[in-house]
């Protein structure tokens, strides 16, 4: 990435999904790591955009209004990025909070499911371990089940809860049927914002990537992400190329949870002024 004065991490997690800081706290904390700028990327929710842009406002940050849906293809679990929709978009608004509804299907399925394996846990001590009341439009995810088996004892940390439990193919792992990628392509676009596939380099297929590209046609594709390696960066870098996307990148920030900081620093990713225009002016274009 080349490096100029104005830095802006386009893919962080706040509290109003599964990351740490509440949105204001997250738009100080890019001020300190001098960065010009954050996209407010939460799961399925764009609950913490308006405090963001607020905070952005009074600090002098940018603040790119955004969301990371879920969705599935082939059996895999595919995140698209949405940069600048209209936050107040009613469809939209509607349409994840059905996104949401089936977050809270899986966390109540996962929780029988650790409970069958003999593990003494409930939902309501994955809420108590948050520390504070779960919100209008916040959602749960794993990183708050896995903080939870941490504090009773049955993980040492994030990373071995996941291991032992939650991640893909381990026995308290659960998926529900899910959007398909070029659906929420469709629902950020009818809302007047950019698509982008997310961190392609963590689904372990290149084919089923093009594939989405192929069909969906989004905006762009995260070339820089926190578990993308040098070869990765090179390999989305020529696909962006190949079929005219916009490169985009940045941490996938979560916090720090369990002493660990989950994906990558704040900042430690990120594009420089000339992407964060093109995807303005792209978003600009469809309204």
């Amino acid at each position: 990435m080349e490096t100029e004065t104005k830095r802006y991490d386009m893919h962080t997690h706040t509290r109003a999904s599964d990351g740490m800081n509440s949105p204001s706290e997250q738009v100080r904390l890019a001020g300190e790591r001098g960065l010009a700028g954050i996209a407010i990327t939460d799961h399925d929710t764009l609950a913490g955009v308006k405090e963001a842009l607020e905070e952005g406002s009074r600090l002098g940050i940018a603040i790119v209004p955004g969301v990371e849906i879920s969705t599935r293809a082939e059996e895999k679990d595919i995140h698209i990025l949405g940069y600048y929709p209209d936050i107040d978009n009613e469809q939209l608004q509607q349409r994840l909070a059905s996104l949401r509804a089936t977050r809270d299907s899986r966390n109540d399925l996962m929780i029988a499911r650790l409970q069958e394996l003999g593990l003494e846990i409930t939902l309501d001590e994955v809420i108590a371990a948050m520390g504070r009341p779960l919100r209008s439009g916040e959602s749960l995810g794993r990183p708050h089940i896995a903080d939870a088996l941490v504090h009773k004892g049955y993980a040492r940390d994030l990373r071995d809860a996941f291991d032992r439990y939650l991640a893909e193919g381990k026995p308290g792992y659960v998926s529900l049927p899910r959007i398909a990628p070029l659906e929420a392509m469709d629902w950020i676009r009818e809302a007047g914002g950019v698509a982008v596939i997310a961190h392609p380099g963590l689904y372990g297929d290149d084919r089923l990537v093009e594939e989405i590209i192929l069909q969906g046609r989004p905006d762009g594709i995260e070339v820089y992400h926190s578990d993308h390696g040098p070869d990765e960066e090179k390999r989305y870098m020529a696909l962006a190329m190949r079929h005219a996307l916009i490169p985009t990148g940045g941490s996938d920030y979560h916090g720090v949870r369990q002493g660990e900081v989950f994906h990558g620093e704040l900042g430690s990713k990120y594009v420089t002024a000339d992407i964060v225009q093109h995807l303005q002016e792209k978003a600009a274009s469809r309204s």
